[in-house]
């Protein structure tokens, strides 16, 4: 399994748009196939830095996710919405693999 987490630098003036897209990826990614752990918007601290993060079993089935989500009528008004909106000013995407396993135990 694998975690990817994006890191946002939006418009701290379009907070709000960001949370409407978050919002649209809460319904659409899980659709295509990928185990959405959520979306976190600016709340204290940095009024730029937000992060999406997601769950996917390996990079075949990530390309096959982005397939579905390009292809789905919700992924592509997101799509549109943010480049009509112009709140994403940088996205870096990131997969990591969970490295703390098993969780608590000690030896």
């Amino acid at each position: 399994m694998l975690t990817c987490v994006i890191r946002y630098e939006i418009d701290p003036t379009k907070k709000e748009q960001f949370v409407a897209y978050a919002r649209n990826w809460g319904q659409a990614i899980p659709r295509c196939g990928a185990e959405l752990v959520g979306y976190f918007a600016p709340h204290e601290g940095s009024s730029t830095l937000a992060y999406g993060i997601y769950n996917i079993e390996n990079l075949a089935a990530y390309e096959t996710y982005r397939e579905r989500l390009a292809a789905d009528p919700l992924g592509r008004e997101n799509y549109e919405f943010a480049q009509r909106e112009k709140f994403l000013l940088r996205e870096d995407r990131t997969f990591l693999k969970l490295a703390s396993v098993p969780h608590g135990e000690r030896k």
